[in-house]
């Protein structure tokens, strides 16, 4: 293995973590925040170490898979830990499991917090803590990629080691070049946000914390009642499109951005996405019409929200749906494992696996009455190789393997069943709130610390796709 290449490329992850704290310190000082030593120092440690790190020569021409599995796992990691670090010497999380935590959610944008009252907050806090959102959201390690030319064949490695999805497609021949494209694709994305959050009626601050929630699929507010405090329709449907919209493959953003929006109806994954969007908004909608006492109107408004939000992976929230009728919060909880699409901010399982699942247990069925028959996995007018149809097989068996057993792990440590279940469902997926202990209307704060440490792991787990982080779990991997 090459580890010098494996230190100095987290030198450079380093580096750029160092920089992104820029923008919070100068918060800090403008508005003139006891903030200001945290950040500073932060960013000196953060620097130092990552200085000392890219000081290792490293061959990057000798680099295989294990190093990309390596630098995805460990660069998150180290993000994390450094990041937390403000949250510490401000004073904001005392407790490092705290720390760790809303951390490890802020960059896996998971969304889930610890934080009982945010609006007391320093500014420069939030916004650290929803940048991490953003730097997460496309991807920190792709940041690098996309910023570190020299990084060169190494850059294969990483991309493929981070980016979600059963395939790996890049949209331009070079990965750096693909980077590149993918942040300016996701800049223009945040700007267009932040702009129209601000036209109608957020300030310029909570358009910027919102927005970063949004785009990443992330979900953290700058208000404790998420953006339910706003009260404003129009705020709604504009977090709404983004979310759905940033749920997409962002290879077709690109091609879209291209002009051929057409890409979009010609893909199927993206069709199914917004038939189980529409069709989970009308079950849930009508279940609160008629079971939940709502106006058609409201079930409409806070089913599309909470819909759309569940199945992004965002968490958002309008409403508590921990107090909605039972058949509304199953259809959100199956929400947590749909997630968003392949090569999007989203987490969880993605709907492309879902749909080649479906199609792989429909052949199995025809193949009952046809033994004979072949009968391909289709996606459109492509056939689906049966390695990947194997591949999504396996990954699906050892998401619901680590759901389970974390699941049966936090129930041992006192959770009740739903807590327990959701809590699991909400950081494997990277969703955030859940249901029970965990609803919106609550945190994860209340959690034991060993609880705040696997559910930690698990959002690390569901961010990389499973396979990233229990390669890495695997001795085989360590041998020379």
């Amino acid at each position: 293995m090459n580890r010098n290449l494996i230190l100095r490329t987290l030198g450079l992850v380093l580096l750029c973590e160092s920089l992104a704290m820029v923008p919070p310190l100068l918060v800090a000082v403008f508005l003139q925040e006891d903030t200001i030593r945290a950040f500073t120092f932060t960013i000196f440690l953060t620097a130092a170490c990552g200085f000392v790190l890219t000081r290792f020569s490293a061959d990057s021409s000798r680099v295989s898979y294990k190093e990309g599995f390596a630098i995805a796992t460990f660069g998150w990691l180290a993000l994390v830990v450094f990041g937390s670090l403000p949250f510490i010497f401000s004073g904001a999380l005392v407790r490092p499991e705290d720390a760790f935590f809303e951390t490890m959610s802020g960059f896996t944008t998971t969304g889930a917090s610890v934080l009982t009252d945010i609006e007391i907050l320093p500014r420069s806090i939030l916004l650290w803590r929803s940048f991490t959102h953003w730097l997460g959201g496309m991807g920190i390690i792709v940041l690098t990629v996309a910023l570190i030319p020299s990084l060169k064949v190494a850059g294969l490695q990483l991309f493929r080691a981070e980016v979600p999805g059963p395939t790996k497609s890049k949209v331009l021949p070079r990965v750096a070049a693909t980077a590149r494209q993918l942040y300016r694709i996701y800049f223009l994305i945040t700007v267009m946000e932040i702009l129209l959050l601000k036209i109608a009626g957020m300030s310029w601050f909570d358009s910027i914390i919102h927005t970063f929630g949004t785009v990443a699929t992330g979900g953290f507010s700058s208000q404790n009642l998420s953006v339910g405090a706003y009260n404003n329709v129009l705020i709604e449907l504009i977090i709404v499109f983004f979310m759905i919209f940033c749920g997409v493959n962002f290879a077709l953003h690109y091609r879209a951005f291209q002009g051929d929006l057409r890409s979009y109806w010609k893909d199927p994954e993206f069709k199914f996405y917004l038939g189980v969007i529409a069709l989970s908004t009308l079950l849930v909608a009508a279940n609160l019409f008629k079971g939940g006492g709502y106006e058609v109107g409201r079930a409409f408004r806070e089913a599309l929200f909470q819909v759309s939000s569940i199945v992004s992976t965002t968490g958002f929230a309008t409403a508590d749906f921990n107090q909605w009728p039972e058949f509304s919060q199953i259809i959100l909880f199956l929400l947590m494992f749909f997630g968003g699409c392949a090569g999007s901010t989203g987490g969880a399982i993605k709907h492309i696996r879902v749909l080649i699942l479906i199609k792989s247990a429909s052949r199995q069925l025809t193949r009952l009455l046809h033994p004979q028959a072949v009968i391909p996995v289709r996606l459109g007018s492509q056939t689906v190789s049966e390695e990947v149809v194997e591949a999504v097989q396996a990954f699906f068996f050892i998401y619901i393997f680590i759901f389970a057993g974390v699941a049966v792990f936090l129930t041992s440590l006192g959770l009740d069943l739903v807590s327990a279940l959701a809590a699991v469902a909400a950081t494997l997926g990277n969703v955030g709130p859940g249901l029970g202990l965990v609803g919106p209307a609550s945190n994860y704060a209340s959690l034991p610390v060993a609880a705040k440490v696997v559910l930690s792991v698990c959002m690390l787990i569901g961010r990389l796709e499973v396979y990233t982080v229990m390669v890495i779990l695997n001795i085989r991997f360590w041998k020379l």
